[in-house]
C-alpha cells in the first residue's frame, strides 16, 4: 500500500493524557518508558503507520494473534462479506458459520479431536476446558506448570505460574497444583487419583519460549492415561502454524484429549477462541447443551474470520513458511550471542516462536528501546522479562525479517554502550 499521510490533528500527548485520566495511568507511564507512545493509525502485513506517518516493522504481531500480518486481504474480505449480510446471530436458529468453521477444525485438529465451542479469547478457552475435563472426570484437580501463561480470568490465572500475577487475587480457584515445566517425575508425583486434568504448553510462550525435553509431552499423556486425568494443550499461541507445525503438540507425536486456541484464529481481524476435544469427552457437554455458552462467543463474524484464516494457513503452507524462515532467524540469533555471550545468555525457540534471553532484565528493556528508537516493535514475554520474543507475522517478507534482526543486533551493541558510560 501507499504510505499513509497521518491522521491531521491526532496529537500523541492527548492520547497519552486520555490514557493517563481514563484508561490506565501505569499503562500510560509504560508506553512511554518503553519508547512506544506514538498513536498507531493504520497497518498492512508487516507495517504499521503511526498518526504522523512514521513507519514501524512489527516483530511482534500481537503477541501472536496477527499470524497473517495487519489486514489480511482473504480474512477482511470475508469479513465483509458477513457483515453486510448478518453481523450477529439470534442465538436461537442454526448457524452456518459456526458449522463450518467446526467441521474445518475438526480436519485439521489432530487425532480424532473433532467437537469445537467457539468464544471470544485464549482465556475464554482456558476456561471452558478446565469446566470440561472437570465435568468429564468428576474431579476437581488441575496440575499446571511453573512459568506457564494461561490468561488473567480467574480460573485461566489460577494455573498460571507466575505470583505476581495470582497473589493480588487470592484465594484462587482452589485444587490446583504447580509443577517445573519439562519435569516429567515432578508431574508424575503431583497426578492422581483426583486430577481432572494436566493443562501445558506445548512451548511456553510467556515463560520465556521454553522448549521443552523432547520426551516430555509423550510423557504427559502416558502420566495422564495411567491416572485418568485428561490432557489439556494450550495451543493459543503456538497453534495454527506458529512452531513450524500446524499444532505444537504435533512435533512431539502426541494427541491431547482438549486444545485451546485463540490468537491466530481470528485472522488478526476479528476476536476468536475455541477448545475442541474428542466425542467421548465431548458428551458431558451434550446431556445438557447449555452447561456452558456465550452470547458473543462463535458470532458470524469472527467465525468468517476463522475460516478464512484456516485457509490461508493451510493453503499457503504456512507452517512450512514459519519452520524455514525460523530456522534462518536461529541462526542469525546464535550468532548474535556469540558476539555479545556476555549479556545474552541464550536464544531458542521453534519456527516463528523465537526468544533472546538477557542476563538481565534491565538490558532486555534497554534493547527494546533501543528496537523502539528504530521503529522496530518487539516486546519482552510476560513471565519472564528477561527474554525479549521475535515473533512476526507467518508472512512476513524476508527482507523485513532479514531488518528486524540486524535492528535487534545494533540495540544490543547500543545497550552495552549505555551500560558502559553507567559504569
Amino acid at each position: 500500500m501507499s504510505r499513509p499521510k497521518g491522521a491531521p490533528g491526532t496529537d500523541a500527548g492527548e492520547v497519552v493524557e486520555r490514557y493517563r485520566r481514563h484508561v490506565n495511568a501505569g499503562l500510560a507511564s509504560l508506553f512511554e518508558f518503553m519508547g512506544f507512545e506514538a498513536v498507531e493509525w493504520e497497518a498492512d502485513g508487516s507495517t504499521i503507520w503511526d498518526a504522523e506517518g512514521r513507519d514501524y516493522l512489527d516483530l511482534l504481531a500481537g503477541f501472536g494473534a496477527l499470524a497473517l500480518g495487519h489486514r489480511p486481504a482473504a480474512v477482511v474480505a470475508a469479513v465483509t462479506d458477513q457483515l453486510a449480510r448478518m453481523p450477529l446471530s439470534s442465538r436461537v436458529l442454526l448457524s452456518k458459520p459456526v458449522a463450518d468453521l467446526a467441521a474445518e477444525l475438526a480436519a485439521i485438529l489432530p487425532g480424532d479431536i473433532e467437537k469445537s465451542f467457539f468464544c471470544n479469547s485464549g482465556a475464554e478457552a482456558v476456561e471452558g476446558a478446565l469446566k470440561l475435563a472437570r465435568l468429564h472426570t468428576g474431579r476437581p484437580g488441575v496440575v499446571a506448570t511453573e512459568g506457564g501463561f494461561h490468561g488473567k480470568t480467574l480460573g485461566a490465572l489460577s494455573v498460571s505460574g507466575r505470583e505476581v500475577y495470582r497473589a493480588p487475587f487470592a484465594p484462587l480457584v482452589p485444587e490446583v497444583a504447580h509443577v517445573p515445566f519439562g519435569d516429567r517425575d515432578a508431574l508424575a508425583t503431583a497426578v492422581g487419583s483426583e486430577t481432572a486434568a494436566v493443562i501445558v504448553e506445548p512451548i511456553q510462550g510467556e515463560g520465556g519460549v521454553i522448549v521443552p525435553p523432547d520426551d516430555y509431552l509423550p510423557a504427559a499423556r502416558e502420566i495422564c492415561e495411567r491416572a485418568g486425568a485428561l490432557l489439556i494443550a494450550d495451543e493459543v499461541q503456538t497453534g495454527l502454524g506458529r512452531t513450524g507445525a500446524m499444532f505444537a503438540c504435533e512435533h512431539s507425536d502426541v494427541v491431547p484429549d482438549i486444545v485451546c486456541l485463540a490468537k491466530a484464529l481470528g485472522g488478526g481481524v476479528m476476536p476468536l477462541g475455541a477448545f475442541s476435544s474428542t466425542p467421548q469427552v465431548w458428551a458431558c457437554l451434550e446431556e445438557n447443551p447449555l452447561l456452558h455458552s456465550s452470547t458473543l462467543g462463535g458470532n458470524p463474524l469472527a467465525c468468517a474470520a476463522g475460516l478464512a484464516a484456516i485457509e490461508e494457513i493451510t493453503g499457503n503452507d504456512l507452517p512450512a513458511r514459519a519452520a524455514r524462515l525460523g530456522d534462518r532467524v536461529l541462526n542469525r540469533l546464535r550468532e548474535l550471542q556469540a558476539a555479545h555471550n556476555d549479556v545474552v545468555a541464550d536464544v531458542r525457540g521453534r519456527g516463528l516462536l523465537t526468544g533472546v534471553q538477557f542476563r538481565d532484565a534491565d538490558v532486555a528493556a534497554l534493547v527494546i528501546a533501543g528496537l523502539a528508537q528504530r521503529r522496530v516493535i518487539a516486546a519482552y514475554t510476560l513471565n519472564n522479562p528477561e527474554v525479549v520474543r521475535i515473533e512476526p507475522a507467518l508472512t512476513i517478507p524476508e527482507a523485513d525479517l532479514d531488518r528486524g534482526i540486524s535492528a535487534l543486533g545494533e540495540s544490543v551493541e547500543q545497550a552495552k554502550g549505555l551500560l558502559a558510560q553507567l559504569d
